[in-house]
């Protein structure tokens, strides 16, 4: 039987944990955590993480040590992303997580996010189409990659998370503008480097929760399974009911909805909204879910270097 090893991925919105080992690029879990700790919350570039989601956040990575412990893990990997690289407190943070918990997170940059998140994405497909485009819709960023042949070609990171959209804008035209304009700027990037029409032709792939939130509502799922989740299809058409449904709700009556996540319900138009803004810019019909992702594809490159 091969080792369990470790992956922890902090997010703006999301901490995960995942535990298990892995056979030919194929992950095999044995236990996995989520909590909602919503780490940008209240986030400012002045004064960096609030204290109330560093205590949330914290209390979480305590309980994910305490699992690490129950499971024998011996090699972890513990990555962090936007809400903490782009913090001023974010190494203060990092020292307290490590002194609190003895785990050492990394804090890497949109490229790796990407990268790994590919990865991990491409370990749950059924199939991995020649040209692929993988977006992933975090609470203070989101990566696209585009990949041929299983290699990525291009990777960016914006600044269209969705805690920062719901928290920081308006109204729905604000959201919209801040969108627009940053899906114009991407296509400009492709265009430079030759990629745009790849990018179009691809295979549309969404993961984390607003993809897998919309993947869920689709299938009425009161409780998730993520085996029914990976490579699920929601089409252009059924997102736009789905966000004509949820637009109007409250978010209390949203919570109402099947396959709606509790800690989301505020967040799910912004990424619903951005979802819907992705598929349209590469004329895209399709939305292929991939509930596997940077999780994954941080537990593949540990178990990379057994």
């Amino acid at each position: 039987m091969n080792e369990a090893v470790g992956a922890i991925d902090l997010g703006t919105n999301t901490a995960r944990l995942l535990i298990g080992s892995c056979h030919k690029g194929k992950i095999d879990q044995q236990f996995i955590m989520r909590r909602i700790t919503r780490l940008g919350g209240g986030f400012s570039s002045e004064t960096g993480i609030s204290d109330e989601a560093r205590h949330r956040s914290l209390q979480t990575m305590q309980e994910f040590a305490i699992k690490l412990r129950e499971y024998g893990v011996k090699r972890l990997r513990a990555v962090a992303t936007s809400a903490v690289r782009d913090a001023a407190n974010g190494d203060l943070f990092c020292r307290e997580v490590l002194q609190e918990t003895g785990i050492n997170l990394e804090v890497i940059d949109g490229d790796c996010e990407g990268v790994l998140t590919l990865r991990g994405v491409m370990a749950g497909l059924d199939n991995v189409p020649e040209n692929l485009l993988v977006f992933d819709v975090g609470g203070g960023s989101t990566e696209y990659t585009l990949a041929r042949g299983g290699d990525s070609l291009f990777c960016v990171s914006l600044p269209l998370g969705v805690v920062r959209l719901t928290e920081g804008k308006p109204d729905m035209a604000a959201m919209a503008d801040k969108i627009d304009r940053e899906l114009s700027r991407l296509k400009k990037m492709l265009i430079g480097n030759g990629l745009l029409d790849a990018a179009k032709g691809a295979v549309t792939v969404g993961t984390a929760g607003t993809a897998t939130t919309l993947a869920a509502i689709s299938m009425k799922m009161s409780d998730y399974d993520y085996r029914k989740v990976n490579n699920y299809c929601v089409s252009l058409d059924e997102i736009e009911s789905i966000f004509s449904l949820l637009l109007p709700m409250s978010p209390e009556n949203r919570l109402k909805v099947p396959g709606m996540e509790k800690g989301r319900e505020d967040l799910i138009i912004a990424g619903t909204l951005l979802t819907l803004k992705t598929l349209a810019c590469f004329g895209s019909g399709m939305l292929k879910v991939s509930d596997f992702g940077l999780l994954e594809g941080v537990l593949l490159s540990v178990c990379d270097n057994s």
